[in-house]
């Protein structure tokens, strides 16, 4: 399928950064929800899906079940928003999902626990992740789209890296959102309705992303795009299959050491919430770092060789990453590099990923295509993380089991990411 990036030198500097942020927030917005879900999923455990005489491991993997179902629904809402993106426009759709997203998450902080609700209080809760999941699903391809197809010559790479960047950031502030009631609330606090505000913090955050949305332009190359004939569709299911195996290890990874993390570290290492935040921080710092740097670098030397980089060290050094933490004679300097190391290698593989699968895919099929197929990877391999890393290690008692689940993955994706022409980006 030969696909050209038909917007080269339209569209004014101002357009261009207007479409950077306008597409950046909704990631942010959609990434702190889903870290704070994460970041307290020990807590939802408890409060939804623990009926009297569960227990709490049972509660967790209940917990990230859910956690998974709204991933396995992103590629329906990919679907179903990436077509209307590709014949309606970018914008409207956009905005659409961010209300969804919005309204979504801040129900979350309002819904009545099992202690108040019963067996509807899990139902409630699954049912708003899954419009969260559809609202993800559409949102990335569009964002994406409107990034890259803005984005001045030569700069894909750099412009797509901030749909990444924000997810670092959005993370980051999940983080802060759960650490900060954590430090200054008791126990009981939190577990009663401290846990709630971050939720809820999501409502303003929405309007404001509504109101960037609102003021945003359509794509150049969209507009001149819509009469042109798409390509058959076996070649974009080839397109999204391949472009699915091309970034798995940068999901896989990428929620292996960022979000399932703070989990990990309390249910099988014993570690504190706090303590497991701090870990959690340090590793998004890392991811955050390297980001935008892979993403310029990736349109000099091409995205092959930037991604190659970050799936190789994954393969090569999560084993010894996670024995480190592991490892109680080990100073807490040595585990803090430890941590910010492998969101760092995995920043390697999210900062030029974006303007990769752009690249893949022609105008008319361009947000269905990449979002589909980073909806597909999302699915399986990081909305099931938490649940196969706590699922495999209660069952088998084997600690490693997330190092094992990150190398494979990523060495899978070396082999995709091997098709990738080692030409410089354009």
């Amino acid at each position: 399928m030969k696909v050209t990036f038909e917007d080269r030198g339209r569209g004014s500097a101002v357009r261009s950064r207007r479409a950077l942020v306008a597409g950046s927030v909704g990631n942010f917005i959609e990434w702190y929800e889903f870290g704070v879900y994460g970041y307290f999923a020990t807590i939802i455990a408890a409060r939804f899906f623990t009926p009297e005489g569960g227990s709490e491991a049972e509660a967790l993997v209940r917990t990230y079940a859910s956690f998974a179902l709204a991933f396995f629904f992103r590629p329906v809402g990919a679907v179903l928003f990436g077509r209307l993106g590709d014949r309606i426009g970018r914008r409207p759709v956009l905005i659409v999902v961010i209300v969804l997203m919005t309204c979504a998450t801040t129900l979350i902080g309002v819904l009545p626990t099992y202690a108040t609700a019963g067996a509807l209080a899990p139902w409630l809760l699954t049912f708003l992740r899954v419009l969260q999941g559809l609202s993800a699903g559409g949102e990335f391809g569009g964002a994406v789209s409107v990034m890259t197809e803005f984005a001045p010559p030569g700069k894909r790479g750099l412009y797509g890296s901030w749909q990444s960047f924000t997810v670092a950031l959005g993370l980051l502030g999940g983080a802060g959102a759960a650490a900060l009631p954590a430090t200054v609330l008791t126990e009981d606090q939190l577990g009663d309705w401290g846990w709630r505000l971050p939720f809820l913090l999501a409502l303003p955050m929405g309007l404001g992303a509504l109101w960037l949305r609102l003021r945003l332009d359509e794509t150049p190359v969209f507009r001149e795009a819509v009469e042109r004939t798409s390509p058959p569709p076996r070649e974009v299911a080839r397109s999204i299959a391949l472009g699915a195996a091309r970034i798995m290890g940068w999901a896989a990874a990428g929620y292996t050491f960022l979000v399932v993390l703070p989990s990990y570290l309390q249910s099988t290492l014993d570690a504190s919430f706090q303590q497991a935040l701090i870990a959690t921080v340090l590793a998004n710092l890392g991811f955050a770092v390297t980001i935008v740097p892979a993403g310029l670098v990736s349109d000099r030397l091409g995205r092959r060789a930037v991604m190659l980089t970050g799936a190789v060290l994954v393969v090569v050094l999560a084993v010894p990453l996670l024995n480190l933490l592991q490892d109680a004679g080990t100073s807490n300097a040595v585990k803090a590099a430890a941590v910010f190391g492998a969101g760092a290698v995995v920043g390697l593989m999210a900062g030029p990923g974006p303007a990769m699968l752009a690249e893949m895919f022609p105008t008319t099929v361009r947000y269905t295509g990449l979002g589909l197929a980073y909806a597909l990877s999302n699915a399986v391999f990081s909305g099931c993380a938490g649940l196969i890393i706590t699922e495999t290690v209660e069952r088998t008692g084997n600690v490693d089991v997330p190092a094992y689940y990150a190398a494979t993955t990523c060495a899978v994706s070396v082999l995709a990411l091997l098709t990738l022409p080692a030409r410089k980006a354009s």
